[in-house]
C-alpha cells in the first residue's frame, strides 16, 4: 500500500471497546512471515491471537498481483497449490470453520487494480499491456518503466489496470464472485487498490496535468470517452466544463467497478458485507486518485470503508479522522492503524489509539498481523 496513509480506529478513551457495533480487525497478508495459510498450526495460532487481542474481524488476502491464493478455477493458482501442498489441506476452509466457531468474521481481501510487479499476470497474457492504465503522456506505471519525470515526481512502482477497460472490470468482478462462491463462510469482500495510481506531489484534476502526473489514460478508456463526448482527453479539453467531464468520467469508472462488485455480492446474500480500504484524505482521494468513497457511503454502495492512514503524526491523524467521520452517510467508517510503524514503542501506539478512539469511529483494524507481538496483544487484551 505504497505511500498510502492507512489508519484503523482503535478505541481507548472508553472502558474498553464494548460499545454496540464497534469492531476490531486485523489484516493478514499473503506475505506474512508467519505463513498463515501454510499450516493448520499457523491458523490455530491466528485464531488464538485474535481471541486474546479481542479482534473479531480478519481481512485475509486471497488475491494479490493477479495471483489467486485460493481455490480458483480461472486464475493463476500456483501460489494456492503451493499452500495446499505444504499444509496438506485447504487452510482457507479450515480457517473459516475455526473462525466461525470462535465468532470471528473473516473477509476476503482482494487487491483489484494493482498487479504489483507482475508483468506475467493472466490478464496481460490474454489482452496485452493495453489493459494497463497510463498517464497523460501514455506511459504505464511500474518499476520497470522509468521516465524523465521521475526526477521530479514520486509515483507508485506498481502496474495498475485500467478500470475504464470493460475487460478489466469483467475479470475483477469474476474474482469477487468466484471467491464467495467457493468459500461461502466468508463474511464478505474487502476491496483494496480500487483507485488510480498515487503520485507525489498530487494534482487536483486534469486542468493541472502540466504540473504533475495523472492516470486514467488507458487506451480503451480514452476510446470510450471519445465515443461518449466527442472529446479527446489528450488534446481536446479546452475549458473547465471539458476538464470536469473527463475527471468525472474517470471517477465513474472506479465507482462503477465498486458498484458492480457490491451488487453481485449482495445478490448472493444481503448478509455479506462489502468494504474497501481507502485513502483517508477524502479530497485527495476524490480529485487525484478518483476514488469517491464518500459517495460510496452516501449511496449505500459499501457497508463501510477503512481509512488507510499509516502515520506517526497524531495531529494529522486527528484531522483526517475527524473529517472522514463526517462522510459516514448510510455506511460506517473504520480507522486503520499502522502498527508496523510503532511496534517497537508501545507508548506511541497507545497514544495514537487514545487519539483515534476519542473520535468514536465505527471500528478499527491493525496493519498487520505480523506486528502483533506479545506486548501489543497484552495491551489490546486489557482495553
Amino acid at each position: 500500500m505504497f505511500l498510502v496513509i492507512l489508519f484503523y480506529s482503535l478505541n481507548l478513551g472508553f472502558c474498553g471497546d464494548a460499545r454496540d457495533g464497534f469492531a476490531r480487525g486485523v489484516w493478514v497478508s499473503v506475505f506474512s512471515e508467519n505463513k498463515i495459510l501454510y499450516s493448520k498450526d499457523a491458523v490455530i495460532k491466528l485464531i488464538d491471537v485474535c481471541k486474546q487481542a479481542k479482534i473479531d474481524r480478519i481481512y485475509l488476502q486471497v488475491y494479490q498481483s493477479g495471483n489467486a491464493y485460493y481455490d480458483s478455477g480461472q486464475f493463476n493458482r500456483l501460489k494456492y497449490e503451493g499452500m495446499v501442498k505444504e499444509a496438506g489441506l485447504d487452510t482457507i476452509d479450515f480457517l473459516l470453520k475455526e473462525a466461525k466457531a470462535n465468532n470471528i468474521k473473516v473477509f476476503a481481501w482482494v487487491n483489484l487494480l494493482s498487479l504489483g510487479q507482475n508483468n506475467n499476470a493472466d490478464i496481460i497474457k490474454k489482452f496485452g499491456r493495453e489493459v494497463l492504465t497510463r498517464d497523460h503522456y501514455l506511459r504505464i506505471s511500474g518499476r520497470d518503466n522509468p521516465n524523465e519525470s521521475d526526477k521530479y515526481y514520486l509515483r507508485e512502482e506498481l502496474l495498475f489496470l485500467e478500470p475504464g477497460d470493460q475487460r478489466v472490470a469483467k475479470l475483477l468482478i469474476s474474482v469477487a464472485e468466484e471467491v464467495i462462491d467457493r468459500y461461502p463462510l466468508f463474511s464478505g469482500i474487502h476491496l483494496d487498490y480500487v483507485r488510480y495510481p498515487m503520485t507525489v506531489p498530487f494534482i487536483s484534476g486534469s486542468r493541472f496535468t502540466k504540473y504533475g502526473l495523472s492516470y486514467g489514460y488507458g487506451l480503451k478508456n480514452i476510446e470510450r470517452f471519445k465515443e461518449w463526448t466527442g472529446l479527446d482527453p489528450l488534446s481536446g479539453l479546452k475549458n473547465t466544463k471539458d476538464y470536469m467531464l473527463w475527471d468525472d468520467w474517470r471517477r465513474e469508472q472506479i465507482t462503477s467497478l465498486v458498484r458492480r462488485i457490491a451488487k453481485r455480492i449482495k445478490e448472493k446474500s444481503n448478509n455479506l458485507l462489502v468494504s474497501a480500504a481507502v485513502i483517508p484524505a477524502g479530497d485527495r482521494a476524490y480529485s487525484s486518485m478518483f476514488q469517491d468513497w464518500p459517495l460510496w457511503l452516501e449511496e449505500g454502495i459499501l457497508d463501510y470503508v477503512v481509512l488507510m492512514n499509516y502515520t506517526l503524526d497524531n495531529r494529522l491523524t486527528k484531522e483526517l479522522v475527524r473529517a472522514s467521520l463526517a462522510h459516514r452517510g448510510g455506511g460506517r467508517v473504520f480507522i486503520g492503524l499502522g502498527l508496523y510503524l510503532m511496534k517497537d514503542n508501545l507508548n506511541i501506539f497507545s497514544e495514537q489509539y487514545k487519539t483515534v478512539s476519542s473520535l468514536k469511529p465505527d471500528g478499527v483494524a491493525i496493519f498487520s498481523y505480523d506486528d502483533l507481538d506479545e506486548k501489543v496483544i497484552k495491551y489490546l487484551s486489557g482495553i
